[in-house]
């Protein structure tokens, strides 16, 4: 694979690191939106800016690993249901939107970080902050520290128009029709990172332990996956990440829920490419999108005859 084919149809326009341009998403409308109901694609983008990639000291193939390569595609039957798909531009290994603004490493940078940084989290631990330092838990991105201005410069041009549409595309749901649901949309290595080779389920639905969403989705979307054949797992190994516990408040009636896709399902990990059960497997995921539409709708009908 060449350099040429990380960017997969996206903007055209030239771009610097370290003046980052837009757009940083695109918003797929549907014609109706049918129901209080949302999806997001945060770690499926596919722009990788040339002088990113020459900054980084692993191949086109490797930076790639933490990719959640074409989910948005898989996704994407949910605009033709009824409900609007957020996808990121940019990849989780230039910036993922699905952390705190400002969860950095000093260490990565030259320069002195902004006091409100937060640099003492698990995941800046882990080299997966804001601004990640690795992919595939071990890979190291960068050749050498860079300057902390062009972090914070990369912040505000992605990060932030980020989280104003997706705040922006909640409010408007949540003004429509009383409530609102984020179903926020991810794929999953298919072994478990121990090394003991066991599989992982085909699906983890992530709800922060029942804090981020009303059960009843939950467990309609697991009683739909596996009645479409396929094994369910709740909250283990991911019971969702910032985007999940920070839009989901159900006492607000806004409810946020992580799906997780075995990448097994719909492409070969190794070669980073789709096999054939992409197709079939876009095709459950447009089952999941309309029983989860059809839930929302029922649930804001119970709402509004409870509030007669």
């Amino acid at each position: 694979m060449d350099e040429s084919q990380l960017d997969d149809s996206m903007p055209d326009g030239a771009m610097t690191e370290d003046d980052p341009v837009h757009p940083a998403f695109e918003i797929l409308t549907p014609a109706e939106h049918r129901a209080p109901i949302v999806f997001n694609s945060p770690h499926s983008g596919r722009y990788y800016p040339e002088a990113f990639v020459k900054r980084s000291r692993l191949d086109p193939l490797a930076i790639r690993r933490s990719e959640d390569m074409m989910v948005d595609e898989l996704f994407r039957p949910v605009v033709g249901c009824g409900a609007p798909l957020l996808r990121a531009i940019y990849p989780r290994a230039y910036l993922d939107v699905n952390r705190e603004p400002f969860e950095l490493d000093p260490k990565m940078f030259s320069g002195r970080l902004p006091p409100f940084a937060n640099s003492q989290s698990l995941r800046v631990a882990g080299g997966l902050g804001t601004i990640p330092k690795v992919v595939s838990d071990t890979a190291s991105i960068y050749r050498a520290p860079w300057p902390v201005d062009h972090a914070l410069q990369r912040i505000d041009a992605i990060y932030r128009p980020y989280h104003d549409a997706l705040r922006r595309l909640l409010a408007e749901t949540h003004v429509a029709f009383g409530s609102a649901i984020l179903i926020d949309c991810h794929s999953m290595p298919s072994t478990l990172r121990s090394g003991e080779g066991r599989l992982r389920p085909d699906f983890v639905l992530g709800d922060r332990f029942g804090t981020s969403c009303m059960p009843a989705l939950v467990e309609r979307a697991a009683a739909s996956l596996r009645s479409l054949g396929f094994t369910v797992c709740r909250n283990k190994p991911y019971a969702g990440g910032f985007i999940t516990e920070h839009y989901g408040r159900p006492q607000r009636r806004l409810h946020a829920l992580q799906i997780e896709v075995n990448r097994a399902l719909y492409m070969d990990e190794e070669k980073l490419e789709l096999h054939s059960g992409f197709e079939k497997l876009r095709k459950s995921l447009a089952i999941l999108a309309e029983t989860m539409i059809d839930l929302a709708v029922e649930f804001e009908s119970d709402m509004r005859d409870a509030a007669e």
